[in-house]
């Protein structure tokens, strides 16, 4: 019985010891790759949506700071190709892994957002397609509104002059009901936030405004911006073109399509996820997810009268 009881006695002890050293694992470290673009301007990949990292002669203007916990591991990044102080961040749009990082840059940074974008961040509600944040204040309110913008246009701004302008365009609902693209005009590079992600379908964000029948041509319209050769995507891990992006203009336009004539011939949402292929035309883009598409397809169908 005393044997019983010892042995017992170990295994608990050990079981305890395996718990407790999970417990104690150390967290993976946070690291922000680096991509030199152009000169003075470099791409950080992890921990979120892609930043743009442009360095001018008296500062550093940053675009999108990634999810949170990610703002310091960015701004040490961003100490390894400068030394000199961030001023201003831009957010493409509203979304927690573009914006939550704010949070831990200085107060002092000026923070430029379209209009439509500083509403959605001040209330921060969920994104359609995708699992609920956890309920409680959002990483703003958390922090007594620190990180939220200070700065915003409607249409187009313009930022600084000559070697060092930045122009903000808005050209419509997209992926939100605020996305902005980020120019940077002497280097001839935009930052086009998650309106253009990456080679596949994009979240539709209805409930931050934004839209499935006007995706297609809000992108087309920023591909029209002139003098521009190279885009940062918002989660593409290299850059692309303008004619890539006139190809996922395309290719949400054909979805769209799709989904409408489904609508119009009876057939359901259901349907549409079972038969939607993406067409062999589009290579390298990424297969259809259910749940994406099924998301996507009822914002359509939601705004298709």
């Amino acid at each position: 019985m005393t044997r019983q009881l010892t042995l017992g006695a170990v295994l608990v002890a050990g079981a305890c010891s395996m718990t407790l050293a999970a417990y104690q694992q150390p967290a993976a470290p946070r690291v922000v790759e680096v991509e030199k673009v152009k000169d003075n301007l470099y791409m950080m990949k992890g921990g979120g949506g892609n930043s743009a990292v442009f360095i001018g002669a008296t500062g550093v203007t940053v675009v999108d700071t990634k999810n949170p916990g990610w703002g310091q591991p960015l701004l040490d990044k961003i100490k390894s190709v400068t030394d000199k102080p961030v001023v201003r961040i831009i957010n493409t749009h509203t979304h927690g892994d573009h914006v939550s990082g704010n949070v831990e840059f200085p107060a002092s940074v000026e923070i430029v957002v379209q209009e439509v974008t500083k509403a959605n961040m001040e209330a921060m509600r969920p994104v359609t397609g995708l699992a609920a944040p956890p309920p409680g204040p959002s990483i703003f309110q958390q922090n007594n509104g620190r990180g939220l913008p200070t700065k915003t246009f409607k249409d187009k701004m313009t930022l600084g002059s000559g070697a060092e302008q930045i122009d903000l365009y808005h050209f419509g609902a997209a992926h939100t009901g605020g996305d902005a693209f980020v120019v940077f005009t002497a280097l001839r590079t935009m930052h086009t936030g998650d309106a253009f992600h990456t080679r596949d379908l994009p979240i539709m964000d209805k409930n931050n405004g934004g839209s499935g029948v006007a995706y297609s041509g809000t992108l087309a319209s920023a591909a029209q911006v002139a003098n521009i050769d190279t885009l940062i995507n918002g989660h593409n891990p290299t850059t692309t073109t303008p004619a890539d992006m006139r190809t996922q203009s395309a290719f949400i336009g054909e979805f769209v399509k799709f989904v409408q004539d489904a609508k119009k011939a009876g057939r359901s949402v259901d349907d549409v996820v079972k038969t939607w292929a993406t067409p062999a035309k589009y290579a390298g883009y990424a297969k259809p997810n259910p749940d994406r598409v099924r998301s996507d397809a009822q914002v359509i169908w939601d705004e298709t009268r």
